[in-house]
């Protein structure tokens, strides 16, 4: 992971918490609340079971059948023992994009610190995070179409918010994380970065106008199938449908053209139905009969046609072998 400082200006105290308070505990810190959501990627959510294990305390707050974090739980459990809030910006499965301004600003009130975990948001949606007020923002390149293998967490404030490295060393990177530098990679993500800032809006409209496509013939060919998510406030590049009464991986495994998952594409191939998909309300079954679909910067109206038919025709054989 690549840590970069940031040369924002020193936003007023109101929308800092209070000095003192820094990822750790202390006699002059005693904070030891982590909140996170029921929905988190396991780069967030495994840490954290960590951090109980280490004697923290990890409040999970749960999001409505649409994926949105609950704001009322967040009120609730964000108080003056919380150290961090981390959030992501956006989830990978159902799209749902999270409320994040508003989160940092119960963050902030209580005295905590606000991260947020964007690499499903980078390069899909506009991402400012001194216009939303969060402490630490982290990204991964392949999610830009940047190099495997390179990421980046962007510390508004470094000596404000006083890191620790995870492992000691050199002083590269101002002593967060040392070892030699991954020169390629990271010129590689600044690339990508720079390219997908330029072709960010032409990108997040077309990316979304294939998707309604794809949802569209779908939904209308398959009876009782729906999406999942909210259907306004959500990623551009992604959708995850339900059809009822079938098995996705079945359903998958008709399909070998089409590069299709059930889940989280890290999660591809595990047996449990996807985490997400149980913490807005689905039930095993119909989680399990659940297919996340992606699209990219590469895909053209031609393929979706193709991939909507070949799947509801698939859907459909194995619907009539089931019934």
């Amino acid at each position: 992971m690549l840590f970069l400082p940031t040369t924002a200006p020193t936003p007023t105290s109101k929308t800092l918490p209070p000095c003192g308070y820094c990822i750790g505990t202390s006699a002059t810190n005693p904070r030891r609340r982590i909140i996170i959501s029921a929905i988190e990627h396991k780069a967030i959510a495994n840490p954290a079971k960590q951090l109980v294990r280490e004697g923290f305390e990890v409040i999970v707050l749960p999001v409505n059948a649409q994926g949105t974090v609950s704001m009322t739980a967040a009120a609730e459990a964000i108080n003056a023992n919380t150290l961090l809030v981390s959030i992501h910006t956006a989830n990978g499965e159902v799209g749902t994009i999270q409320p994040i301004v508003a989160l940092a600003q119960l963050a902030h009130a209580a005295g905590a610190l606000m991260h947020t975990d964007a690499a499903q948001a980078v390069g899909k949606i506009p991402v400012d995070m001194l216009a939303w007020g969060v402490d630490m923002l982290s990204l991964s390149g392949h999610k830009l179409y940047g190099p495997q293998g390179v990421g980046a967490l962007i510390v508004r404030h470094p000596r404000r918010t006083q890191l620790e490295p995870l492992g000691y060393g050199g002083g590269q990177e101002r002593g967060w994380r040392a070892g030699t530098l991954n020169v390629p990679g990271i010129v590689g993500l600044g690339a990508a970065c720079a390219l997908s800032s330029q072709l960010l809006p032409e990108e997040s409209s077309s990316l979304a106008t294939l998707r309604d496509e794809f949802e569209a013939a779908v939904l209308s060919a398959i009876p009782g199938a729906y999406r999942n998510g909210n259907p306004q406030n959500r990623l551009p590049n992604n959708t995850s449908l339900t059809i009822p009464d079938i098995e996705a991986d079945a359903l998958l495994a008709r399909l070998p053209t089409l590069a299709l998952s059930t889940g989280s594409a890290c999660d591809a191939g595990t047996v449990e139905p996807s985490p997400i998909l149980i913490a807005v309300g689905l039930s095993r079954k119909d989680a399990r009969a659940t297919v996340r679909v992606g699209l990219g910067r590469f895909n053209t109206l031609q393929e979706v046609i193709l991939a909507s038919s070949l799947l509801t025709l698939q859907a459909s054989r194995l619907s009539q072998l089931l019934a």
